[in-house]
């Protein structure tokens, strides 16, 4: 089975000369500049130095457009001090330990999330869905694991 989608960013430039990453997921979204919804949502979160952390780590990664398609206020409501722990279940349902690679992602029918519950995977020829979002792009290459790019937030129930 093929997977034909491509990463969204290329890593040249981002390896140290022993041909290692050297950044890491939060550093990857933040140059990638699809993101920002989802850095700024880290951020609020306290979730920055976790995704710095050793990891592997494999992130379904929502882009500013993704956020967009949310009801109105609902960025601003969940970015609020009031509203953390919220965020931070949806923030860790994007995430899952370990590195998934496109090659393993699509041998799988769900998995588990760092939140706790389990995000259903769905391969229909060439297509991958992550719950109810598209994957658009994958395997970009972090230093302390991977971002597969999706285009809906996904929710934890």
């Amino acid at each position: 089975m093929s997977f034909a989608l491509v990463a969204c960013s290329s890593n040249k430039d981002m390896k140290h000369s022993d041909g290692m990453m050297k950044q890491d997921i939060v550093d990857v979204a933040v140059a990638n500049g699809s993101f920002n919804t989802l850095v700024a949502a880290v951020q609020a979160a306290g979730l920055v130095d976790v995704l710095k952390g050793d990891g592997p780590f494999t992130v379904f990664a929502p882009t500013d457009e993704a956020f967009a398609k949310l009801p109105a206020g609902t960025v601003e409501t969940l970015l609020k001090p009031e509203n953390k722990d919220q965020l931070v279940a949806i923030l860790t349902y994007h995430v899952v330990s370990g590195k998934v690679m496109a090659s393993d992602v699509v041998n799988l029918t769900s998995a588990k999330t760092v939140q706790g519950q389990d995000i259903a995977i769905k391969v229909m020829g060439s297509k991958v869905m992550v719950n109810n979002a598209n994957v658009i792009a994958t395997d970009v290459a972090a230093s302390n694991g991977v971002i597969h790019v999706i285009d809906s937030v996904i929710l934890p129930k």
